[in-house]
């Protein structure tokens, strides 16, 4: 369990150098895919060796703690995306806090993520989540429903419509993991060819984000390959 800053510059070599393998192997630059370090259960001061490190980009899951984080290392210039289950009765601080949420799966949501967003801030960046297998333990959108969602959310003021997110089913075999991934892609691609202009697929994870790069991921969600596994 790494709880410490000690092995973290090889852990994040070793992430930085699996993304960069996986980039040149789809005729990518690693440059095109941004790394999103999740420091769920994870201490502040872990974030800041991190960031000491050149990591920018925070995913967190859990609200309470991670408005604790963004106290403590107000300091430093980080890029905050929300990654959890969305509830209504917290959208305010996300709508306040955060420059990214990754999980939207309903225009309920939506609309109080665009009512909620100060005037002042740039606008919030949304990915909505795909539920690509049904799975009733997993948020998301099933895929027919996304094209109606996401014309309503693109029209919504101080939002900014990015793309979508997926978490599959956990797969061992990289040959099937593409293909969830390649799912989501042609998902994208659709609703681009239909007048959108998405940008991002947050997709993949510490066991599979070789394969999600290989799909045309442009975030990879990762974590316990940088962190070590959570506190308990």
């Amino acid at each position: 369990m790494l709880r410490s800053s000690q092995n973290l510059p090889d852990h994040l070599a070793a992430v930085r150098a699996r993304i960069a393998a996986a980039a040149s192997s789809a005729g990518r630059s690693a440059d095109s895919v941004t790394l999103l370090a999740v420091s769920k259960g994870q201490p502040a001061e872990l974030i800041r060796a991190a960031a000491a490190l050149g990591v920018t980009d925070i995913g967190e899951s859990y609200l309470a703690e991670a408005l604790e984080k963004m106290d403590a290392l107000g300091d430093l210039r980080l890029t905050w995306h929300f990654i959890g289950r969305l509830q209504a009765n917290k959208t305010r601080h996300i709508a306040e806090r955060f420059a990214w949420v990754h999980g939207l799966d309903r225009l309920k949501i939506a609309e109080r993520l665009a009512a909620q967003r100060p005037f002042h801030a740039p606008a919030l960046n949304v990915c909505i989540q795909v539920n690509l297998a049904g799975e009733e333990s997993k948020g998301g959108v099933p895929a027919p429903q996304v094209p109606d969602l996401a014309a309503a959310v693109a029209a919504l003021p101080r939002l900014a419509l990015r793309g979508l997110m997926c978490i599959p089913p956990e797969e061992t075999d990289p040959r099937r993991q593409r293909e969830w991934f390649a799912r989501l892609t042609a998902l994208r691609d659709c609703l681009n060819a239909g007048g959108l202009s998405l940008d991002t697929l947050s997709m993949g994870m510490s066991g599979d984000f070789e394969a999600a790069i290989q799909e045309g991921a442009t975030l990879v969600r990762v974590g316990t390959a940088i962190f070590g596994p959570r506190a308990v």
